[in-house]
């Protein structure tokens, strides 16, 4: 794996691979020493354009968890708020000797431009661009599901038959878009619920079935019910009446939550609006998995810079560690 820019081009193969790795890197992180050896000497550039601290954290943890160096390059206070280009900071980090970069960019395609441009020859992680890809998000929600549907027996199973209902500002997300191509290539059936202001205009070309009202959807039985946050930062118009209008009929109350089935799990990416798109009882209810996905996405980061730098290497590295999560 060169790159992993996004989910709509990752084939069924590779995202089986890196979610089995994650199952490996997850193991390792139930001993007493969670460090493995896999990564040592190898510089690893957190690069966010845009403010964030479970992505951001999440991919520190997964680095330093491999033994990596890790900078933390924040466009805020560093030259790009002086108006540095990105092929200019990209060229700093190449003179610096990164193996990979993590990069989270406010216009959608940055990540891309970063991997195909020759500015740089490190490995590129698409963090979140624009409105565009969120593809580790993606990877650590499917983990998720996969975990919670088939516990201990995970390892090589997609996801067919597995409905999941995806609800909320899909117009916004990236984590949307992600999640509907990796969850199709996996086998699943997913359906979009959303206000017709919060629906994409291209969203006919995606594979999924799209509903305007929620508890029609949740009528329907969706294995796992995942509420977007409402992205007010990036909401220019009017796109509905009222928050409270919103979560009225589109929020996860106590009732929708008690309408679901009994072994309906109930996801969400983070940060949570309490109270508009999610109540605070079905957030820290016991089929809520909030905190579940927070854990995982160390796993799966983990899995993919593994994957990303070391992954071609095979068993060069004879440790116990490097064997236990070289793939399958």
């Amino acid at each position: 794996m060169r790159h992993l820019l996004d989910t709509q081009s990752l084939g069924r193969s590779d995202a089986l691979r890196i979610l089995d790795v994650a199952e490996d890197m997850a193991d390792t992180q139930r001993r007493e020493v969670k460090k493995l050896p896999t990564l040592r000497g190898k510089t690893v550039v957190n690069l966010f354009f845009e403010d964030s601290t479970r992505t951001r954290i999440s991919f520190e943890a997964a680095a330093k968890r491999l033994s990596a160096d890790v900078i933390n390059f924040s466009a805020k206070g560093s030259s790009v708020s002086k108006g540095e280009s990105l092929q200019d900071t990209a060229q700093t980090l190449q003179a610096m000797g990164a193996d990979a970069v993590v990069i989270r960019h406010g216009a959608s395609g940055a990540p891309r431009t970063l991997a195909t441009s020759g500015w740089i020859t490190a490995g590129v992680v698409n963090a979140g661009d624009g409105t565009h890809e969120h593809p580790t998000q993606a990877l650590l929600d499917a983990f998720t599901i996969r975990k919670r549907r088939y516990g201990g027996e995970s390892r090589g199973r997609d996801l067919a038959g597995v409905k999941v209902t995806i609800v909320g500002d899909v117009l916004h997300s990236r984590v949307a878009r992600s999640n509907v191509w990796l969850l199709h290539t996996l086998g699943a059936e997913v359906t979009l619920v959303a206000p017709p202001t919060l629906v994409p205009q291209d969203v006919s070309r995606w594979p999924a079935r799209i509903l305007y009202d929620l508890d029609e959807a949740i009528a329907d039985g969706p294995d796992a019910l995942m509420m977007l946050r409402i992205q007010l930062e990036r909401m220019n118009a009017a796109y509905f009446p009222t928050e409270r209008e919103y979560s009225r009929r589109w929020g996860l109350d106590a009732r929708r939550l008690n309408a679901l089935g009994a072994d309906s799990i109930v996801m969400h990416p983070g940060p949570m609006n309490r109270g508009l798109e999610i109540s605070a009882e079905a957030a820290d209810s016991a089929r809520s998995t909030v905190l579940e996905q927070v854990a995982n996405g160390v796993s799966v980061r983990m899995a993919a810079l593994y994957l990303l730098l070391a992954g071609a290497e095979g068993d060069a590295d004879t440790t116990d560690a490097t064997r236990k999560v070289t793939p399958r």
